[in-house]
């Protein structure tokens, strides 16, 4: 008869340790290239930032440029479009009331004075963060006329439930009516 040999209790051991060695190798390869591809790309946007970025000093937007006071809200360009600008801040959008035209490209300019605030127009696809020191641009065009809620659906603080305002989606004729009168268009009269 012959004696079946038995496994040595110590080669088993060894090559179970040499397992565990490489998929530890495996694991940290794998942890340390994330956060490789994490650093570069952090590096690569800061030093590069994405093309399409207007920047503005919120600290200046009611002094001078294109956010001041008298040049919010709705306004025809020479190409017969419409550019609408609003500035965001706690806890409410200026102008509160936005005058467009149905059935004419529009181009919504919008920035933060102060947080970050988001601009969602319901029953549209529209739908911006506002921030801070950026400008935020989209264009769309509004098929027919009706009312439209704008709140801000980013929390910027104890009031946010009050912030909101008005889109007024008008007849193209009657909207360019008031624009021959008036270089900004509102809903106050």
């Amino acid at each position: 008869m012959s004696n079946p040999t038995v496994p040595d209790p110590h080669t088993s051991a060894k090559v179970a340790a040499t397992v565990e060695r490489r998929w530890a190798f495996l694991a940290v390869l794998l942890i340390a290239s994330t956060i490789a591809v994490v650093i570069f790309t952090g590096l690569h946007w800061s030093a590069m930032p994405p093309s399409r970025v207007e920047t503005i000093d919120p600290t200046t937007l009611n002094v001078s440029g294109e956010f001041i006071e008298s040049n919010l809200g709705s306004a025809v360009e020479p190409d017969g479009s419409v550019t609408l600008r609003i500035v965001a801040q706690q806890y409410s959008f200026t102008p509160q009331c936005l005058l467009v035209p149905a059935g004419v490209p529009i181009t919504f300019r919008a920035t933060s004075a102060d947080v970050v605030h988001g601009l969602l127009v319901t029953h549209t696809n529209i739908n911006s963060m506002v921030e801070p020191g950026y400008i935020s641009t989209f264009r769309t065009t509004f098929a027919q006329t009706g009312d439209h809620l704008m709140p801000c659906h980013e929390y910027c603080g104890t009031g946010h439930q009050g912030m909101w305002a008005h889109v007024k989606v008008i007849d193209k004729n009657a909207f360019m009516q008031m624009a021959a009168t008036s270089r900004r268009i509102s809903c106050v009269k």
